[in-house]
């Protein structure tokens, strides 16, 4: 499973490299999750620069496609040379986004009419491109998810894992990485919000 971080200059280091951390506790199962980018570094928003793992087309062939937000988001959804780089296709791929991540999804057409998630800074310009925005840390329809907070990041890595991977995959990679002496109650809560937006599990035909 081929999952690219879509991360550009002035990326928020919790978007990117919590869902990097977090999906690739599924590396035993074939999962790589890795930080896509149209240059071959990029630097946060705090200043940490890092080597992109894969150019940006790499999005456009991979299983999952995340992205993150960034203090430059608003003039990337502005430059249309670079988003039409990206074809995406949500019957095919699982796409999500967090915060400003919500505005690229919009300008690359793959909203249409479901709510989305973002923070408040970037509310309004989602809005502006005709998105209803819903105050909730998820949202998520088929296979486009939206998620709103830094630390929602948690929350697209969880439902990405368990929709394609299943839920006892996504708890287990979950479970290795939450607090200790909190596991099953971080866990519980975590999956409590994305479980709403899963497909229903496989129905027994065995008996």
């Amino acid at each position: 499973m081929k999952i690219a971080v879509v991360t550009f200059d002035g990326f928020n280091e919790l978007d990117s490299f919590i869902a990097l951390g977090l999906i690739n506790r599924l590396g035993h199962l074939g999962w790589r999750a890795e930080i896509t980018s149209p240059t071959a570094q990029v630097t946060s928003m705090n200043g940490v620069t890092v080597t992109a793992q894969q150019p940006l087309s790499f999005a456009n062939e991979a299983d999952i496609v995340l992205f993150g937000s960034g203090i430059h988001t608003r003039a990337i959804a502005a430059d249309g040379a670079l988003l039409d780089r990206l074809q995406l296709d949500p019957l095919r791929q699982l796409i999500g986004g967090q915060c400003s991540g919500t505005l690229l999804m919009a300008r690359l057409g793959l909203l249409a009419d479901m709510p989305a998630c973002t923070d408040t800074i970037t509310k309004p310009w989602v809005v502006e491109a005709g998105v209803r925005v819903v105050e909730e840390p998820f949202h998520a329809r088929g296979p486009i998810a939206t998620a709103g907070g830094c630390l929602a990041s948690q929350y697209l890595a969880a439902w990405a894992m368990a929709a394609r991977a299943g839920r006892e995959a996504a708890r287990s990679a979950l479970t290795y990485a939450a607090p200790v002496g909190e596991k099953a109650t971080y866990v519980d809560r975590l999956m409590t919000v994305v479980e709403p937006f899963l497909p229903e599990p496989a129905a027994d035909t065995s008996r």
